[in-house]
């Protein structure tokens, strides 16, 4: 007996009462039950006689008290003696700890207590004696669970056995009847209270089980702390995901026969129970389902999967069951095959590696009943008696716990035996003459292939129509292509679906003319959305549809799949490159700045090929610690696209953001060619860059671009140099690479930090070639779900990328010895200490009448000051006189010259030395006098403000001031001492001022922040503080009692700047200064801790300096204005991410993402373990053309502790424009300029040159609040969906007037003619080849001549004009390929409005 089949039989349990399961389901209730101790005389001693060895147990049993039905299972105690104490009653102790749940929410549940005494007699035999029982109440009269308190309580107990209430005198209340016999003094001391942390738990055993604490449930683990108990607090098990591929069902002797025997019983046993003969009328197989479900064997896990399974037969034939069906009913089922088969995919995701866990199969049949002679249609309310279900065939497959693979044939089983389902099963045939072996087979067998990987085992996706040609067409005009989908391609395209069709049955049977099936639309279908739905539910209980609810309608489930944008950051550029030893040779001689180091050498260079041997104490140790980081921007590589003729730019610009600098935006640079021979496009060219004087000259000196970034202790924070080493051994630098004229994105590079490790030397440099790539999206379409979640697959669909060009890029890292270690003082912060005390120095006191002078050791002692010099307001009402005066003084005086003044100053010294007794004392009252004012003003004033002030001193008294530096996403932790100065207890309200400073509450983040911060010298306290309903925490306080008090500092906002784009060029390259980060203000946020009465006992002032922080990747997405951005992105496995802990315990962790702006739905989901994990961003756009920025922070930890990565996110608002077009023909159309406040001379740009033509093409004026068309045409090279960017730029101040996101849906056109020719390959002269056209028309047309693959064929004339009816050679010719291969070669022939009247395909074969 296996171990599933062990514990299958011995968890089987009595269903509650018929009636009871006829309501409406409840969501279920947990409890918690503890019996604790019997107490008093349970039984006499005249009953004893003749016992031994008594000892007693509890059972305890669910009851239905309306019904008088015991149902669950009985749950029983293990047996403990009885003790006796002198003086006191005897007791049993127990201590039980007993679990269940219940969707009964009922008054009439009762759980009822039952002492049994078990003894042994003389002759040796066992006996149980019933001591009595109780009943114990779950729920009140409103059926809400008894509000029972956390004390224990005692139940009385009834003479006699539980089995006295199936008695129908023992009516409702029971507790009242009058056969109920209390025992005296005898009572069950228990506790009963809800236990929600059991919710959890509900899938893994049925509800109305009772369970012990100790009892082992498959997918249960014992809690850490808890090791006596799995339900206190349940730890689950890691579940995995299995695949069932290619299953099959046999039948004996043969499906034929089999359903042939089945219906020929379902028919007699019909004709009987009628009492009626036959009319012709016979039971019919509607459908065949299979139910696939995991069981533990307790119960099943989830809802099993319902699926149907049709006979192989059909689906040779390529016909449906439904298909089948309508073609008659009444057929006989010798047409169907021998195998019941499967044609999708289960994926079940809630198997746990456990013994225990089985995967259980179950065959259903739905029957229909015939409607009568006439066989008319009956109503909805007859379905139920049209169509039934018969169970007929189960199995159940044990797997291995360590098994991946492997291919499986079961045994089926049937007949009257206990299942899974608990329903009859058809009979087993007769075997009594047959072997084993034999016997398996008779009961037919289940076969499958299972694994664990989630790679799809189906075949390839078959190309188009016009790619599956095989037989070449020589002049030859082909039928056209029937869009009529025939059975073989539904199936094969049903075959290539990796979701199953999701069918919704209305089992109307032969009453409605069939079953109706609604699959759902295959992707191929072209519907949009992005959704695939995945298999639906086809429970029971969704498939018959009740009269009740026939106009309710019900949401399938369906799991939404987006398209994924793969968050793997830029490929870094390969360390190969494609420049030939020449190119090199003048690409070293250009004349780019030497790196020199500290010592005026040469910096040591580095191959980027080779590996990196990171020390990271190595670095620590160095003594040159000031580390000049240096980039050098040297030329750029242009590499020609097949098939495409790229404009290529001019000028560009790079945007990049080092470590925590402010993000860089670098001057416009002017390419210039290297080598002049090479001819434009040929080959790849490289082109040096140069910077660009305002008139737009080259300037003078060294070529390239040189930026440094000085990073030495003064920059950095305590303790971050180790922070710094990391960040450039683990990071990327990714940089945008832009176009200066256009202002359109060239594509992004990524380089690799790592060699700029100096590990012990003086200066390091390294050169790379970064391969600048860019990501194309296609317009959103219906999504492959198996090519989404394929394991290891991390392509998604309509993403590609492209390389355009390579980037070369020097890097160097020159140490220098560190220059400012006499101001470390001055320019670092002051020790970061997690601890704050109000006693460390930090307090805001500076004085005042609080101390006494002569008190030993006072330090809050300050020098007198007059008030004038420290209080603004006073000394500008003591000189608001002297303010008056200069004010008319300077009114009066503007005619004043310096004569003039100067003979006032004579006068005024000789009427001095005339009268001079007289000025010194008129002087000495009139400063009498004002100093009397003054006197008066201040005591007015003191008088005014004193109570003021002493409060101000005394907040200033008991406040502590700290400082923390704080970057987005990341948690600063810290605790305050908090001290009690009185010697009463209190209990005091924390009062915080910002939503961004919080205490922390939860012992558990406590805990692990102090882990992390090394924080382990104060103590953790459990369930300290208490919430009030303003949520402002509480906490209590004894007389004189310090206690420390966590605090946490997060914030996920930053300023957005919005607005539309502008190329800006940082002037320098120097960053601001880490602690007044120019863009970054200081916050001040106050913390005041106040006992009864509102008075305050500490203030804790928190100085909040914000730090830019690091961008580990940038994301742009260019979307239509005012509309909704809704992407996926997935995540990187998570050991992949630099910074992502090592060795973590458990396995994968869980990811989270927090989002800056609130505004956006940003979230993510655990699919399952081993499954991708995506971010999904719902981000409303702006006007165009407005740029929207936000960062995404990623953790690991559930506290969000620390971002291992911060996302930069661009989301660039463009005019939609929609364009509906066939490829090779030119649509026109206009768009609307309107004209800003000034002037301007402004070009368009577009992103495909060959595809979209703009008028005017030059520069032109756009005047001012004018309006302006601009026309544009679009001939597009290649059938499918895809975006064209278009800018209008002003080309003075090079700023983005307008931006428009041209959506491009193009078909192919209908091909009339299809040729083939074979041409060498390798190079050669090419080929001339010459073909007819006829004039259809009678009149003489103009005709112009494109194609799509104008690097292959060319024209001997571009257009030719011709009479009605005659014919034109076109003559062609094609160039040579370098590579062996095929090419369909379109030609587009148009008419004189650029319309297309033929398009003929050419088959090349390069051999």
């Amino acid at each position: 007996m296996s171990e599933w089949q062990r514990i299958f039989v011995q968890n089987l349990t009595v269903p509650p009462h018929s009636q009871r399961r006829r309501h409406l389901p409840r969501e279920s209730i947990a409890f918690q039950c503890v019996l604790k101790y019997v107490e008093g005389n349970l039984i006499k001693q005249r009953v004893l006689e003749g016992l031994s060895e008594v000892e007693y147990q509890l059972r305890l049993s669910l009851f239905d008290i309306t019904y008088r039905h015991f149902f669950g299972r009985t749950w029983e105690s293990t047996t403990r003696p009885l003790k006796a104490v002198p003086g006191q009653p005897p007791k049993v102790v127990f201590n039980e700890t007993i679990y269940f749940h219940t969707s009964l929410n009922h008054p009439s549940i009762v759980a009822v207590v039952e002492v049994v005494a078990a003894a042994k007699k003389q002759e040796g035999t066992h006996q149980d004696l019933s001591c009595g029982f109780g009943i114990l109440h779950l729920f009140n009269s409103k059926s809400e669970p008894t509000d029972v308190a956390t004390k224990d309580r005692g139940l009385k107990l009834y003479h006699g056995t539980p089995r006295a209430l199936l008695h129908p005198l023992l009516q409702d209340p029971i507790e009242q009847n009058k056969y109920m016999t209390v025992i005296e003094n005898t009572h069950l001391q228990y506790t009963l209270r809800p236990h929600p942390a059991l919710e959890t738990t509900y899938h893994l055993f049925p509800e109305n089980m009772l369970l012990s604490g100790l009892q082992k449930i498959p997918g249960l683990l014992l809690t850490r702390g808890e090791p006596n108990d799995f339900f206190r607090k349940p730890h689950l098990m890691k579940s995995v995901t299995w695949y069932l591929d290619k299953l099959s069902i046999h039948l004996y002797p043969s499906l034929e026969k089999f359903e042939e025997e089945l219906l020929d019983l379902l028919n007699s046993e019909r004709l009987l129970q009628d009492s009626s003969t036959a009319d012709g009328s016979e039971v019919l197989i509607q459908e065949r389902r299979l139910h696939i479900g995991v069981h533990n064997g307790f119960c099943f896990v989830q809802t099993p999967q319902v699926v149907v399974v049709v006979p192989e037969a059909e689906v040779v034939r390529g016909r449906s069951a439904s298909f089948h069906r309508k073609q008659g009913l009444s057929a006989k089922p010798s047409t169907v095959g021998q195998a019941l088969v499967l044609r999708s995919r289960i994926r079940l995701t809630e198997m746990v590696r456990h013994p225990a866990f089985a995967i259980v199969f179950q065959l259903e049949y739905v029957f229909c009943a015939p409607g009568g002679a006439d066989r008319k249609a009956l109503s909805i309310s007859s379905l139920t008696k049209a169509a039934y279900m018969h169970s007929i065939r189960w199995t159940v497959w044990n797997p291995l716990p360590d098994s991946s693979s492997a291919d499986v044939i079961l045994p089926l089983q049937g007949g009257a035996q206990h299942n899974p389902s608990h329903g009859l099963v058809y009979k087993m045939p007769p075997t009594s003459m047959s072997s084993e072996e034999v016997k398996q087979v008779e009961s037919g067998t289940v076969q499958f292939q299972f694994s664990t990987d989630s790679e799809e085992h189906l075949g390839t996706s078959t190309n188009s129509l016009s790619n599956t040609r095989e037989e070449p067409l020589r002049s030859a005009k082909p039928s056209t292509p029937s869009r009529t989908a025939w059975p073989g391609q539904l199936l094969r395209r049903a075959l290539q679906s990796p979701a199953p069709a999701a069918f919704c049955h209305h089992p109307s049977g032969p009453f409605h003319g069939g079953t109706l099936v609604c699959q759902q639309e295959l992707p191929y279908g072209g519907s949009s959305g992005g959704i695939t739905h995945l298999e639906a539910d086809l429970s029971p209980s969704s498939l018959i549809l009740d009269s009740s609810a026939s106009d309710q309608l019900r949401e399938l489930p369906f799991t939404p799949v987006h398209a994924p944008i793969v968050a793997i950051g830029t490929q870094t550029g390969s360390s190969s490159t494609v420049l030939t030893r020449a190119s090199l040779s003048r690409l070293h001689a250009a004349g780019f700045p030497e790196i020199l180091d500290c010592n005026k050498e040469p910096a040591e260079v580095v191959d980027p090929a080779d590996p990196v041997n990171f020390n990271p104490q190595r670095e620590e140790a160095d003594f040159l610690q000031s580390n000049e980081i240096i980039l050098q921007f040297l030329a750029f590589t242009r590499i020609p696209q097949d098939g495409v003729g790229t404009t290529w730019p001019k000028t560009m610009y790079f945007t990049f953001q080092f470590y925590r600098f402010p993000p860089v935006t670098t001057p416009r640079l002017q390419l210039v060619k290297m080598d002049q021979s090479v001819t434009a496009g040929s080959a790849a060219s490289s082109h040096i860059l140069f910077q660009i004087n305002k008139d737009g000259t080259l300037k003078s000196g060294s070529p390239g671009l040189q930026l440094k970034y000085m990073v030495d202790p003064g920059f950095l924070k305590p303790g971050e140099q180790r922070w710094f080493i990391r960040y450039i051994a683990d990071h990327n630098l990714q940089i945008d690479i832009w176009d200066g004229d256009s202002l359109l994105l060239i594509g992004s590079a990524a380089v690799k930090l790592k060699h700029l490790l100096r590990q012990g030397r003086t200066a390091v440099q390294v050169h790379h070639e970064l391969e600048v790539m860019t990501t194309e999206y296609e317009q959103d379409t219906t999504v492959m779900s198996g090519d989404v979640l394929r394991h290891g697959t991390v392509k998604p669909v309509g993403v590609y990328a492209v390389v355009k060009g390579r980037l070369h890029l020097s890097l160097a890292n020159v140490g220098h010895l560190c220059e400012q270690r006499l101001k470390k003082s001055n320019s670092l912060p002051p020790s970061r200490s997690r601890v704050v005390s109000s006693h460390d120095g930090t307090s805001g006191f500076h004085g005042g009448s609080l101390f006494s002078l002569n008190t030993p050791g006072a330090k809050n002692v300050s020098q007198a000051q007059k008030l004038a010099d420290v209080d603004s307001e006073l000394a500008a009402m003591l000189f608001s006189r002297l303010q008056e005066v200069s004010m008319a003084f300077q009114h009066t005086s503007r005619e004043a010259s310096a004569i003039r003044r100067r003979k006032l100053e004579r006068m005024m010294m000789v009427r001095q030395l005339e009268a001079q007794e007289d000025i010194s004392g008129r002087r000495a009252s009139l400063m009498r006098i004002q100093h009397s004012r003054d006197l008066q003003i201040i005591d007015a004033y003191r008088e005014r403000i004193k109570a003021e002030s002493i409060s101000s001193m005394l907040s200033q008294a008991i406040t502590t001031n700290y400082t923390l530096y704080a970057t987005l996403g990341t948690a600063e932790f810290f605790e305050f001492a908090l001290r009690n100065p009185y010697n009463v207890q209190h209990t005091v309200t924390i009062e915080i001022n910002h939503p961004e400073l919080s205490v922390i509450v939860d012992s558990r983040e406590w805990r692990h922040f102090k882990e992390l911060t090394h924080t382990m010298t104060t103590p953790v306290e459990e369930d300290m503080f208490h919430l009030q309903d303003s949520l402002m925490p509480q906490v209590y306080l004894r007389p004189k009692e310090t206690i420390h008090i966590p605090f946490k500092y997060q914030t996920f906002s930053v300023d957005h700047a919005q607005g539309p784009a502008e190329l800006r060029f940082n002037k320098g390259t120097e960053a601001a200064s880490p602690w007044k980060f120019s863009a970054m203000l200081t916050k001040r946020i106050k913390i005041s801790f106040k006992a009864n009465g509102d008075k305050p006992i500490a203030i804790l002032s928190v100085n909040v300096e914000p730090q830019p922080h690091v961008v580990d990747q940038t994301f742009r997405f260019y979307h239509p204005e005012l509309t909704f951005l809704k992407k996926s992105i997935r995540l990187p496995p998570w050991y992949t991410l630099p910074g992502a802990p090592a060795g973590m315990p458990g396995g994968e962790p869980e990811m989270y993402v927090r989002c800056s702006d609130p505004n956006i739905i940003c979230e993510t989901k655990k699919m399952g373990p081993g499954e991708p994990q995506d971010v999904f961003l719902k981000v409303a756009g702006g006007p165009s053309p407005q740029i929207k920025t936000f960062f995404v922070a990623i953790y690991t930890d559930a506290w969000l502790a620390a971002p291992i990565q911060i996302w930069q996110f661009y989301l660039h608002s463009l005019q939609r424009v929609d364009v509906s077009c066939i490829t090779g023909q030119l649509t026109r159309l206009s768009l609307v300029l309107r004209g800003t406040q000034t002037i301007r001379k402004v070009r368009a740009y577009t992103s495909h040159t060959q595809e979209l033509k703009v008028d005017p093409k030059g520069v032109f004026i756009l005047p001012p609040n004018g309006v302006q068309d601009l026309h544009i045409g679009v001939r597009p090279q290649k059938a499918g969906s895809r975006f064209v960017y278009l800018n209008l730029v002003d080309v003075e101040y090079h700023q983005l007037v307008s931006s428009w996101l041209v959506c491009v849906s193009c078909r192919q056109p209908v091909i009339s003619k299809a040729f083939e020719i074979t041409l060498p390959a390798g190079g050669g002269k090419g080929s001339n080849k010459r073909i007819t056209y006829t004039n259809p028309y009678p009149s003489r047309r103009m005709y112009f001549l494109h194609t799509n693959r104008a690097d292959l064929l060319q024209f001997k004339e571009d257009s030719f004009e011709i009479g009605g009816g005659e014919m034109y050679t076109i003559g062609l010719r094609f160039a040579p390929s370098q590579s062996p291969g095929e090419e369909e070669i379109l030609i587009y022939i148009n008419d004189h409005e650029d319309k297309n009247e033929e398009t003929f395909c050419v088959k090349v074969a390069y051999q």
